[in-house]
């Protein structure tokens, strides 16, 4: 695969795109440049984020919410790698890995993104990923994904599993019944997990 040009690239050829500690997932910082006008942010460069990736990533389909203060939408893992991108407000996001042979099985990471600390996430297949809306304004969230949508191989873990145990910086949120009746990790793995 041919290596992004720096001179073109500028910064997303090598500093921008930043590894985690679950296999695949990829944190893209998106520093902002300002003017009278207002400001200019890349969401991604897709030469750049190819080359951490090791792979072409075919963009197929482009999918926004919208959602309101308080909510939590998730966990959700789709037949697809896709990229994230909050465009504004305040969001705390968690991704779970939910691959059952991987070495990282039931790892998360969390992390928050903002107006001022505005990130992209590269999420590939069998990680799951949730959001929770903070502060008073609503949220703008869009994601690029490299399949089509047909509903038949999506996985869903409830939000307040005990064994994950996320930390959710809310209270009282505003839960979709769908994602209320998702089941536990436990529930979807039990052969991953001792009983207790």
């Amino acid at each position: 695969m041919k290596k992004p040009d720096k001179n073109k690239a500028g910064i997303f050829a090598e500093h921008a795109i930043k590894k985690t500690s679950i296999d695949g997932l990829l944190i893209i910082e998106r520093p902002i440049f300002k003017d009278g006008r207002g400001f200019f942010k890349e969401i991604f460069r897709l030469d750049a984020l190819e080359e951490q990736i090791g792979k072409k990533f075919h963009f197929k389909q482009a999918n926004h919410t919208f959602s309101k203060p308080g909510v939590i939408r998730g966990l959700h893992a789709e037949g697809w790698n896709k990229i994230i991108a909050p465009l504004n407000g305040k969001v705390f996001i968690a991704i779970v890995d939910i691959r059952p042979e991987s070495k990282n099985f039931a790892k998360i990471e969390t992390l928050t993104v903002d107006e001022k600390n505005p990130r992209a996430l590269y999420i590939p297949k069998g990680l799951a990923n949730s959001f929770c809306v903070l502060g008073n304004k609503p949220v703008d969230y869009i994601y690029l994904v490299d399949a089509y949508y047909d509903g038949s191989d999506t996985t869903a873990i409830a939000w307040d599993d005990p064994d994950l145990n996320i930390n959710w910086p809310i209270k009282n949120p505003v839960i979709s019944e769908r994602d209320r009746n998702n089941p536990t990790m436990r529930e979807k793995f039990p052969g991953k997990y001792k009983k207790k």
